[in-house]
């Protein structure tokens, strides 16, 4: 009996230890380091209740861009006081770093429910640039071509020449190069009629110039590159966007459909100005019958992570030099936005593969607006200078059309103060490497 008692005891006493020493379940949902980055948010900001990545942002070092965007923060949170708009989202990025990602104002007006990272937006036709970047990762991997024609990969497809048919290709629709007259039947999206009706009647529609010579504005000829991307991957359009682009880069409040934007718990109202104040709309499900063109949703955080991306060199995404590629202008094409003179002056204006590229003296913008269902939207990237901004508005108005250009007012003021202070610590950089070197040799 003895032996029986002091085995069962040393059982015990095993298991006992194995317990005391085991990961319990909340030791497991501890974040290992490197995994994701840290969040930071203002206490008075109201997160999502979705399993969100945790997305950082750190000031820049250097304090004359310390000072250019205190001062932009300034602007907007005067903007949003003084009533120009219920509320914002920002996110500035300045070389592979999150350099200030920031929510103001209410997602609903008469609700003090304030936006933060993880507020959902609407992104209209910057929608545009989600689907060329899809676009290139899909070349970077061989499944297709810039200059493949269309019908290699909807070969139902036709135009009123079949001539011109033939010779349409990815590029062409990717630079509103197609032939098509201006916003040939924009007017249909709005009734809800299917892409695969719209595309249809194209074929009636008199075509005005050779593709890839005159640039004309599309959402429904635009959207061709979801029947290109349906066939290439064998998946949607959105879930080819969602595994090509939100996954790799953790975006995991981003979607291209209604469903998903209705199915969200925190998200931005659209609002419209009337009687002298704004006024909360239903979400629209138009423009998402051509997700390419006008239908992706996302959140700030998630632009911001995008832009970071785009900004970095081996980005995961594509190779360099499909990059390069999107942001290659293609043809003249008239931006509308003439807000740029609150900076500086226009010299020209090009459309490339899903973005526009305005060039200005010293300076060059790759740049998209946005407008759908009382949503505003833009997005830049300086190339030169490695920095890249994006605004989201919850309406139209002032403050989104003078976002851009009043931000890079600001940079502009401060840049050679920027470059001196960069190139100063460089030399210290260097300096102290070089007293280092004879040590570590």
């Amino acid at each position: 009996m003895k032996t029986v008692y002091g085995v069962s005891f040393v059982v015990l006493l095993i298991l006992l230890v194995a317990f005391v020493y085991s990961p319990h379940e909340d030791e497991a949902l501890v974040r290992r380091p490197n995994m994701v980055d840290t969040l930071y948010i203002d206490s008075h900001q109201a997160t999502s209740t979705l399993p969100v990545k945790e997305i950082s942002a750190y000031p820049d070092p250097n304090p004359f861009m310390q000072q250019v965007v205190s001062s932009y923060e300034n602007f907007i949170r005067q903007a949003i006081k003084r009533g120009t708009a219920p509320g914002a989202a920002v996110a500035i990025v300045r070389d592979t770093s999150i350099i200030f990602l920031q929510g103001f104002g209410l997602k609903q007006m008469g609700i003090q429910d304030s936006i933060d990272i993880n507020t959902v937006f609407r992104l209209g036709s910057v929608s545009k640039c989600f689907a060329s970047v899809l676009a290139g990762t899909l070349v970077s991997d061989q499944l297709i071509n810039w200059d493949d024609p269309i019908i290699k990969y909807y070969p139902q497809f036709q135009l009123k020449s079949k001539e011109h048919t033939e010779k349409l290709t990815i590029r062409h629709v990717l630079s509103h190069t197609t032939g098509l007259p201006y916003h040939a039947y924009t007017n249909m999206i709005e009734e809800h009629i299917p892409l695969d009706t719209l595309l249809t009647s194209l074929r009636r529609v008199s075509l005005f110039g050779e593709p890839g010579q005159i640039y004309s504005y599309q959402n429904v000829g635009y959207s061709l590159i979801e029947k290109v991307v349906e066939a290439a991957t064998k998946k949607s359009f959105e879930q080819a966007l969602t595994e090509n682009v939100f996954k790799p880069l953790q975006m995991q409040n981003s979607s291209a459909s209604y469903e998903a934007i209705m199915r969200h718990d925190n998200v931005a109202k659209p609002h419209f100005f009337s009687r002298k104040r704004w006024v909360t709309v239903p979400i629209s499900d138009t423009y998402y019958n051509v997700s390419p063109a006008g239908g992706v949703n996302a959140s700030i955080g998630d632009v911001a992570l995008w832009l970071r991306a785009l900004m970095s060199g081996s980005s995961g995404l594509m190779s360099d030099t499909t990059l390069n590629e999107i942001f290659e202008p293609q043809v003249k094409a008239i931006s509308k936005n003439r807000n740029f003179w609150r900076w500086k002056r226009p010299r020209a204006s090009y459309y490339a593969l899903g973005w526009r590229v305005i060039t200005f003296q010293n300076d060059t913008l790759e740049y998209h607006g946005g407008y759908v269902n009382g949503y505003r939207s833009e997005v830049a990237i300086d190339r030169k200078n490695r920095i890249a901004i994006c605004v989201l508005t919850n309406s139209p108005g002032n403050l989104s059309d003078v976002s851009i250009p009043e931000f890079f007012k600001r940079y502009s003021l401060h840049a050679d103060s920027i470059a001196f202070w960069e190139n100063r610590n460089k030399l210290i950089l260097v300096k102290n490497k070089d007293l280092l070197s004879p040590a570590l040799n």
